[in-house]
């Protein structure tokens, strides 16, 4: 819900997309220097229902901040209330993912990770839905009330996890090591490599997406901007519909296959976007597009949790996840400018070649690993 309703609300409140994309990017933008540090912390501790407590209490606080500034306090107030928020977002996006491993046996991780990427996309349906619909029945700030309150149940839900502190490692050497010892290897690794660039290249246009899916539903659809909520939980309902769909088919290839052949085919699919001249049929473009994408996106936990060790497990996550959330914030700042520039159907555009630029980048990468080990097996024959 983040993203709609911030966005919503700094629209209303000011009429200024830039100031509602630097928001957004202020909100994601801490995440690069905290991931590695927070997924460090739970490896060495698994104390994970204290960072949940600080994350959501502190989620609850800056939305109140940010709903009593809007439009009331000076512009930089808003953003660095989002820097705030930001801080702890790795908790959410690496953090449980991370605790799969620890909860079920190695055969039934592949099933686990297409449910997990599934309740990704079950929230990503429902929260921009419900927010769209809160803003059209009652304004930008009742959707900011409607997440404060999700939010508290959410921390209740987490708390009532069995065991929620399992998997400290206990480990002994120096803090800023450990914190080292992850980052290194989520950018040593070249197959976790190779798939995260096309991650982080996605995660570029979907910031600027934050931006233009609203102005494009108001300037290009003829609806509400608050429709950019159904936007996103068409893509979101296209990509879990793939997840759950190719579950069971996609363990036949190569994992990091799977992600790369998916969001290729995500970023062609994306270029169909800017033809839609209807809300209904920007709906069903946006759902059919997105359908690759819950594969890849399933396929891509199994990937990071085939090549990194137990013990290194939530600082890879954490870490590639910052990485991700730090591409979302650039984006997200860039969105605004580009939108007033060339305006949203452009932007659109723009974002599927970005996401086919970082495709093409990261099968150049994974053509470089096997090559040279080709190579040397004719050598040696």
């Amino acid at each position: 819900m983040f993203a709609v309703g911030v966005v919503l609300l700094v629209l209303e409140r000011t009429g200024s997309p830039a100031l509602a994309g630097l928001t957004i990017a202020a909100a994601t933008l801490p995440a690069i220097a905290s991931g590695p540090v927070i997924g460090a912390w739970l490896d060495r501790t698994g104390k994970r229902s204290l960072l949940y407590k600080v994350d959501r209490l502190l989620l609850v606080a800056c939305l109140l901040g940010i709903l009593a500034a809007a439009g009331n306090a000076p512009d930089f107030v808003v953003p660095l209330l989002g820097f705030i928020t930001g801080i702890t977002l790795p908790a959410t996006f690496g953090g449980l993912t991370s605790f799969i491993p620890l909860l079920v046996e190695p055969h039934l991780l592949g099933s686990a990770n297409a449910l997990e990427a599934s309740s990704f996309n079950a929230a990503l349906i429902l929260g921009p839905a419900i927010a769209g619909t809160t803003v059209a029945l009652g304004g930008p700030s009742a959707a900011i009330l409607v997440e404060v309150a999700l939010t508290l149940v959410a921390l209740v839900l987490l708390l009532r996890i069995p065991d929620l502190d399992r998997g400290g490692s206990g480990a002994t050497e120096p803090f800023v090591q450990s914190v080292k010892d992850g980052i290194g290897f989520a950018v040593r690794e070249p197959i976790i490599r190779a798939i995260t660039v096309p991650d982080m290249f996605g995660m570029l246009g979907s910031g600027a997406l934050v931006v233009a899916f609203p102005l494009w539903a108001h300037a290009d659809l003829g609806v509400s901007s608050s429709a950019a909520g159904y936007l996103w939980a068409a893509f979101a309902f296209g990509s879990l519909f793939g997840a759950l769909a190719f579950a069971d088919r996609q363990r036949r290839f190569a994992q990091d296959a799977v992600v790369l052949a998916g969001l290729f085919a995500l970023g062609v699919m994306m270029l169909t976007w800017p033809l839609a001249a209807s809300l209904p049929v920007a709906l069903l473009l946006v759902g059919v597009a997105a359908v690759p994408e819950g594969p890849a996106f399933a396929a891509t936990f199994s990937v990071r949790q085939q090549r990194t060790p137990t013990a290194l497990l939530a600082h890879v996550m954490s870490t590639i996840s910052s990485l991700k959330v730090g591409c979302f914030s650039l984006g997200a700042a860039l969105g605004g400018p580009l939108a007033e520039a060339v305006g949203p159907r452009m932007v659109l555009l723009i974002v599927a070649g970005v996401q086919l630029t970082g495709v093409v980048i990261g099968l150049a990468m994974r053509v470089a690993v096997v090559s040279p080990a080709a190579g040397a097996g004719r050598s040696a024959g």
